[in-house]
């Protein structure tokens, strides 16, 4: 049977290649849908054509489009895929390790049969749960992926819905869990044909990227929670990361995230594995993560921006615009302890207080840590990464904070080998009129920055995106594999340090070494989880930290680092220690010495 949600048409029929238009009925159960006795097989296309106009228009619910968004969809049979991970008994986010990638510039082919030639690679690094930036249908080639049009269905340039079959199938195979990033919030610019159908979006209140879905409506709700249990249950995802959920716009009496949370929970039980919700919200409202029970929403974890602020200023220096309550001195210690910095504090870019406190008992890893992600490079003029204005010192100390801190660490494809290539903001939509608006008001938006337009890259051009492709050539030569290597090092000291594995905020402490210091990228830290000690010293001398006569040093960022001696270990500048009590260490916590 076809059916469809199409209230504002008067007619709807249903249109397939060569065979003659088939006149859906009206569903007499179900206000706005339409239904007809029609059987497709798989691979058969097909679409719709509403009221008296002749335009056809594909399935709001397409599992595939194999021409692209305007096209007719075509039937995709999920039960032909043979999955063998029938044994894959689910990985929740605690103790993991993330790893951001998008499809289209991970691999120079930029297809997920491609990407699944490099999980090894992913595997010996240490991560545990991959994470794709959306690949839901999209009018042009390439994009980000937040422009989709098409909740259900996956991109064609990336290999379509058999792709991700299989895809997911191998990460499952290399014990790799898969978190699909989702957008809810708002549809493309181009290609999106859902409002001739019924109310899928509304104009009075908008998101930055386009009008709001309108989440008052009950069946645009069910298409959301329809489309969770297609990821979870069709496609075998292990987890979701819901985009901006902070443009959420829902006046409902129950939140639209506490009904995902509670789609998700079902299926859990259901499926009889773990399945998570990671929200990405510039709300600070811990709401989000708290127990429904215990008046929250229920939703797993968030991404938190305020650590990526705080380490990015301590590494850079950069204290412009949303960078610049960072510069206090007290900014990455209390990151580092209390996982909010604007928990209820003034944010002077926002003029506003902002934000309010974790509550103590959240346990750490709900909170996804992060120096670097899509967002954070790819919406500078440039794109570009940490690895082309850092040194490789600093970019060391970028890997030892990713992966000592207390929340769920995320590191961007490529940052493991401090790749040379920008990640840059880029486009192919074939309006030119679109085109050529979006070229413009990207170089209009940091022109208003200061930046001229020569630098900034024009992200209709096919370079920009050809450009933002990784090298993989690089991960294994110079400075590029040693910094794979320490990140290998890391993600395995996280996995054997007991230290490192409590998620308790009571087990957190920071310290400050050189308080009165002005200058945000010449300091140095001392940060504590439970025993293990973190020594940073990011200033331009040797620093003496005093520590317990019996520590160890565990790790160092720089081969110039001291042993222990008498109680001190003298850390080089640009550099990071792991210090972990030896036999005897005392717990009491190691005076520090004055600046």
């Amino acid at each position: 049977m076809i059916d469809v949600w199409a209230p504002r048409a008067g007619r709807v029929r249903l249109r397939r290649p060569g065979l003659p238009d088939v006149d859906l009925a009206r569903d007499a159960h179900r206000a706005g849908w339409w239904v007809a006795d029609v059987a497709l097989d798989h691979g058969d296309e097909y679409g719709f054509v509403l009221g008296e106009d002749d335009t056809l228009r594909p399935d709001p619910r397409s599992r595939w489009q194999p021409r692209g968004v305007h096209e007719a969809s075509a039937f995709f049979d999920l039960s032909r895929f043979a999955w063998s991970d029938r044994g894959w008994a689910g990985r929740g986010l605690e103790g993991g390790l993330v790893y951001e990638l998008h499809v289209g510039t991970f691999t120079p082919e930029g297809t997920l049969d491609a990407a699944i030639g490099r999980l090894e690679h992913l595997v010996e690094l240490g991560v545990t749960h991959v994470e794709l930036l959306p690949v839901n249908a999209f009018n042009g080639v390439w994009n980000w992926g937040y422009d989709g049009v098409l909740w259900f269905a996956v991109h064609h340039a990336y290999g379509g819905p058999g792709a991700y079959q299989r895809f997911v199938d191998a990460a499952h195979a290399a014990g790799l869990a898969v978190v699909q990033d989702v957008v809810y919030n708002h549809l493309g610019p181009s290609g999106n044909h859902l409002p001739a159908f019924g109310p899928y979006l509304r104009d009075a209140e908008r998101t930055t990227w386009g009008a709001s879905v309108q989440l008052e409506e009950r069946n645009v709700r069910d298409t959301l929670l329809d489309n969770v249990t297609m990821w979870f249950a069709d496609y075998h995802v292990d987890a979701l990361r819901l985009d901006a959920v902070h443009a959420l716009k829902d006046h409902s009496a129950v939140h639209i995230l506490e009904e995902l949370a509670q789609r998700a929970d079902l299926l859990s039980a259901e499926l009889g594995r773990p399945l998570t919700l990671i929200a990405e919200s510039d709300l600070n409202d811990p709401t989000l993560f708290v127990r429904r029970e215990d008046g929250g929403y229920g939703v797993t974890a968030q991404w938190n921006d305020d650590w990526h602020h705080a380490v990015h200023v301590a590494l850079t220096g950069e204290t412009s615009g949303y960078y610049t309550d960072f510069a206090a001195p007290n900014a990455l210690a209390k990151v580092w302890t209390e996982g909010f910095f604007h928990d209820g504090t003034w944010s002077s870019f926002r003029g506003s207080r902002h934000g309010a406190p974790i509550p103590a008992d959240v346990p750490t890893w709900r909170l996804v840590t992060f120096a670097q992600d899509h967002d954070q490079i790819g919406n500078r003029a440039t794109g570009d990464r940490l690895s082309q204005t850092l040194s490789w010192d600093r970019l060391a100390v970028a890997a030892v904070l990713t992966l000592t801190a207390a929340g769920t660490p995320m590191i961007f494809h490529g940052e493991e080998w401090g790749a040379s290539t920008p990640w840059q903001f880029f486009t192919s939509h074939p309006e030119p009129d679109l085109g050529e608006a979006t070229a413009k008001g990207r170089i209009a938006e940091f022109a208003r920055m200061g930046w001229g337009d020569s630098v900034v890259p024009d992200p209709q051009d096919p370079a920009t995106f050809y450009r933002s492709k990784l090298d993989w050539s690089e991960a294994s030569t110079g400075e590029h594999a040693r910094l794979l290597g320490l990140y290998r090092t890391l993600a395995r000291l996280r996995r054997e340090r007991p230290e490192l594995a409590d998620s308790s905020f009571g087990s957190l402490d920071a310290r400050v070494e050189t308080p009165h210091e002005t200058d945000a990228a010449h300091r140095a830290f001392r940060l504590r989880r439970g025993p293990l000690e973190v020594l940073v010293n990011l200033t331009a001398a040797a620093r003496p930290f005093a520590v317990d006569p019996a520590s160890e040093v565990i790790l160092s960022t720089s081969d110039d680092a001291l042993a222990v001696s008498a109680g001190v270990i003298v850390v080089p500048p640009d550099s990071a220690v792991i210090a972990a009590p030896g036999p005897g260490a005392s717990r009491d916590e190691p005076r520090g010495i004055p600046s």
